[in-house]
């Protein structure tokens, strides 16, 4: 096929014979000022949690939190290993039951874990009835579980939910005479060990450490306590005439818990050549300190969230944390989440996890509201922004976890810690210090941020775990 060119079209061709009658733009630019902006990241988050958690200066390092004596530990999650179709608990797990909470003999406690036999379970079967005999301990491998009351008029009520690493029946090594104030059924298959008491008191008799151990922790649980299991405070009400009056203290943790700073830190490292010569119309040191310092305070609140020793992820109560029944996150459970505590002040989720929050909402005909939060307009829920926080992870079967969380020391809740008034501080808590300059005129400085959290009460945070948020069909 034969193309034919208009005479127009033609003439406005260039030849590349032709002479040039003017300056080339890119001969031009050569005395031109480029409009350049500062160097972009990424990397950068909103970084909500550094934002809201109030920050407590801590001069000497170190925060302190001072506690009522408390007499009951919740039951902690164990870990299991597994050959095969077999499972076995770590003995060292067990430390996580409450009666055996601090015991470190490995001997009996590896005794202990060989007697668990394992046992499966359909789902929609009895684990345990109500009223029967408690005689056994049972640890959750996989699957999830209800627990049940009698509703008030008819049917049953829900009072619990436990899942993977759960434990249920944990004072039946003390005694073995009382009964089951709840039924256990399945709710999903579930896998579980159990351990009879009548195999406990043969590993306690042949090791005495164990068994004055598990007395004791039973005796200090029986001692009169509050509903938070703290040590209770005597009082007499609503009396007439001159009765004696009770005699009370309170009592304090012998060994409260104390938190040290964390720190984040990295040499950040500038040629004198590029520091003297190419400094406009941008500071080169600066906008490489600028980019590291924002590395840091990524670092920092992913150590928040995810450190084992301070993240709130690993220093949220374990009776804080409810898993999600039926897979993504829905307005019930977060209404459960928020039952936990009063005055929860913010949600922190993974934005998918919001995503999935909003789907069910929109399956369900509801529509989330919104919160005014530093001028940006928030998803809330019964008034509780919920702020995105892509450190919470998510787990490779597509899993994450929600966080609720009441802040602030006047309201014994969840705080920041760092230290302020540092040498070369540039930000509160952060500091640059010159460490010199090498052979190579390579100019160096050593960047770093001190941080950690602290939870003051345990209900201060609850978790709910296990959210689903692939996308659904």
């Amino acid at each position: 096929m034969t193309v034919e060119t208009s005479p127009s079209a033609a003439a406005g061709a260039q030849d590349p014979e032709q002479e040039q009658l003017s300056l080339s733009t890119a001969a031009a630019r050569n005395l031109a000022t480029t409009t350049k902006t500062e160097p972009q990241m990424q990397g950068i988050s909103s970084r909500w949690l550094l934002r809201k958690l109030p920050w407590v200066n801590v001069p000497g390092g170190a925060y302190r939190v001072n506690r009522r004596l408390s007499f009951t530990v919740g039951d902690g999650k164990v870990t299991f290993e597994k050959s095969g179709a077999t499972v076995r608990v770590i003995p060292e797990e067990l430390a996580e039951l409450p009666l055996l909470r601090g015991f470190d003999d490995h001997t009996a406690l590896g005794a202990l874990a060989d007697k668990f036999v394992q046992k499966e379970f359909e789902p929609g079967q009895i684990i345990v009835q109500q009223g029967r005999k408690a005689d056994h301990v049972f640890l959750i491998v996989h699957g999830r579980v209800d627990k049940l009351r009698p509703a008030k008029y008819e049917g049953e009520a829900v009072v619990g939910r436990l899942s993977d690493g759960d434990s249920f029946g944990g004072n039946a090594l003390a005694r073995a005479d009382g009964e089951w104030d709840f039924t256990v059924r399945a709710a999903t298959a579930v896998t579980v060990l159990t351990l009879p008491h009548s195999a406990y008191k043969t590993i306690a008799g042949q090791h005495e450490a164990l068994r004055s151990h598990v007395d004791k922790r039973s005796t200090d649980a029986q001692k009169p306590a509050n509903k938070s299991g703290e040590a209770a405070i005597e009082f007499l009400s609503s009396h007439e005439g001159e009765p004696t009056l009770p005699t009370t203290f309170v009592d304090y943790e012998l060994a409260p818990r104390e938190y040290e700073l964390s720190v984040a830190q990295t040499v950040l490292k500038v040629h004198s050549r590029i520091a003297d010569l190419y400094n406009q119309p941008m500071n080169q040191t600066q906008q490489q300190l600028r980019l590291t310092v924002e590395a840091l305070r990524e670092r920092q609140e992913k150590e928040l969230v995810n450190n084992r020793e301070f993240g709130l992820l690993h220093n949220t109560d374990f009776d804080q944390r409810i898993p999600a029944p039926v897979g993504p996150p829905t307005p019930d459970d977060l209404d459960d989440l928020l039952s936990m505590r009063r005055g929860t002040r913010y949600f922190f989720a993974h934005p998918r996890a919001i995503a999935a929050f909003g789907k069910e909402c929109n399956r369900r005909g509801l529509s989330l509201s919104s919160a005014d939060v530093d001028g940006h307009h928030i998803p809330a829920w019964r008034g509780v922004p919920i702020l995105p926080c892509g450190k919470i992870p998510i787990s490779e079967h597509q899993t994450s976890s929600i966080i609720a969380m009441r802040t602030g020391e006047n309201d014994q809740g969840v705080v920041g810690l760092y230290q302020t008034g540092l040498p070369d501080e540039i930000e509160p808590g952060l500091n640059v210090r010159f460490m010199g300059i090498d052979e190579k005129a390579i100019i160096s400085y050593l960047v770093s941020t001190y941080y950690s959290a602290a939870v003051l009460v345990p209900d201060a945070i609850g978790i709910l775990e296990n959210v689903e948020v692939r996308p659904r069909d």
